[in-house]
C-alpha cells in the first residue's frame, strides 16, 4: 500500500510538472526567440495606430526581434482588445490598452464587453496621456473658462457642445465639464471628431473638447479659440492657454490615454522586460517630440501603476456616465 501511494504521488508530482513546463519555458532567458504580434484594437491609419507603429518598431529595435501589427477594429475598440484577452500568455502576443476599451465601455456597453480588465488582461506600461483641448467658436463672447460658465447659467441648455460621438472622450470631457462647474450643456454626437470640428469652425456647435493634434489646425488659423486644456500641466503647444484646473476647477483632468497590455497570465519576467524596453523607448527624444507635436505626454511607469490608473479611470468615467445618465441606445 505504501508503495502504492508513492507511485500515485509521483505520478501527480510528473503531472503537474508537465502542466506548468510550457508556462516556464515562456519565462526562460530565451524570450523573445521569435517575432512579437502587437494588436492595434483600432483602424490602420488613425491616430492610435499610427502611435503604436511607431511604438512597435521602437520596441523591435529595444528587443532585438520583429514585431507585426495587427489591426481588429471594431465596436469601440472591443473586439480588439477582446483577442488580446483570449491570446496565449507567452509573451509573444500583446497590444493596445486604450481608454475606451478597458475603462469605458465596460460601464457604458456592458453586454458587449466579453472580458474582465481586472482578471483578463495584464498591464505593461501606461504609455501617453492626450490631453484635450476646450475652444469655443469665434461668435461666443468670452475669453476665459469662467466667462463660459457664466454665460453657460444665464441661459441653462442653451450652450451645445460637439463630439465624435456618444461615450468618446471628447463627450465625457464636456459632461465631466458640466458636471463640475454645475451647468446645463446640450451635447450634439457626431459620427467622428472631423465632421464636429468643421461645425465648431462654422459656428453650428458652440464648444468642443478636442484632441491636441487635431484642434491645432484650426486654433492656429484662428477659426476658433482655446481657453483650456484638460491636462495637469500646460501643453507646450500652447503655453499661454491654462489648464481646466488653473482656470477654476482644481482637479479637473481628462486624457484620451493608451497603453500596452498583454494577455493575464503572461510570465512575470516577460511584462517587465517590456516594461523597461517601453520605458527606455519612452525616454527617447524622437519619441517625446512625436508625442509633443501631437498634443501627447509620454507617461511610463510600472505595471502596478498602470494597473492602479486603469481602476481609478474605470470609477472616474463611471460616474460620470451615471451622473450624467449617458447611453448608448
Amino acid at each position: 500500500m505504501l508503495l502504492l501511494k508513492k507511485t500515485v504521488a509521483t505520478a501527480l508530482v510528473g503531472a503537474v510538472c508537465a502542466a506548468i513546463a510550457p508556462s516556464l519555458s515562456y519565462a526562460d532567458d530565451t524570450w523573445p526567440s521569435k517575432p512579437i504580434t502587437f494588436i492595434v484594437p483600432y483602424a490602420a491609419g488613425g491616430f492610435a495606430d499610427t502611435r503604436m507603429r511607431l511604438l512597435a518598431r521602437e520596441l523591435a529595435d529595444e528587443i532585438k526581434t520583429s514585431v507585426v501589427v495587427e489591426n481588429k477594429a471594431g465596436a469601440g475598440g472591443v473586439i480588439g482588445t477582446a483577442y488580446i484577452a483570449k491570446s496565449k500568455p507567452d509573451g509573444y502576443t500583446i497590444g493596445s490598452g486604450n481608454l475606451a476599451p478597458l475603462s469605458v465601455n465596460p460601464t457604458l456597453m456592458p453586454k458587449n464587453v466579453s472580458y474582465d480588465v481586472q482578471k483578463d488582461f495584464a498591464p505593461v506600461v501606461l504609455v501617453e496621456e492626450s490631453p484635450l483641448i476646450l475652444s469655443v467658436n469665434n461668435n461666443v463672447p468670452v475669453k476665459t473658462v469662467s466667462e463660459l460658465i457664466a454665460l453657460a447659467k444665464k441661459d441653462p441648455g442653451s450652450l451645445t457642445f460637439g463630439s465624435s460621438g456618444v461615450g468618446g472622450a471628447h463627450h465625457l470631457s464636456g459632461e465631466l465639464f458640466a458636471s463640475e462647474a454645475g451647468l446645463d450643456l446640450s451635447h450634439v454626437p457626431y459620427k467622428g471628431g472631423a465632421p464636429a470640428a468643421t461645425d465648431l469652425m462654422a459656428g453650428h456647435i458652440d464648444m468642443m473638447f478636442e484632441m491636441g493634434y487635431a484642434a491645432m489646425p484650426a486654433i492656429e488659423a484662428k477659426k476658433v479659440h482655446p481657453l483650456a486644456v484638460t491636462s495637469a500641466k500646460r501643453l507646450a503647444l500652447l503655453p499661454d492657454v491654462p489648464t481646466m484646473a488653473e482656470s477654476g476647477l482644481p482637479g479637473f483632468e481628462s486624457y484620451n490615454w493608451q497603453g500596452v497590455i498583454a494577455p493575464a497570465g503572461t510570465p512575470p519576467e516577460v511584462i517587465q522586460k517590456l516594461n523597461a524596453a517601453f520605458n527606455n523607448i519612452l525616454k527617447k527624444p524622437e519619441v517625446l517630440k512625436a508625442f509633443e507635436i501631437t498634443g501627447g505626454q509620454a507617461a511610463g511607469g510600472t505595471p502596478e501603476e498602470f494597473g492602479k490608473f486603469i481602476q481609478d479611470e474605470t470609477a472616474k468615467w463611471a460616474k460620470v456616465i451615471e451622473t450624467s445618465k449617458i447611453s448608448v441606445d
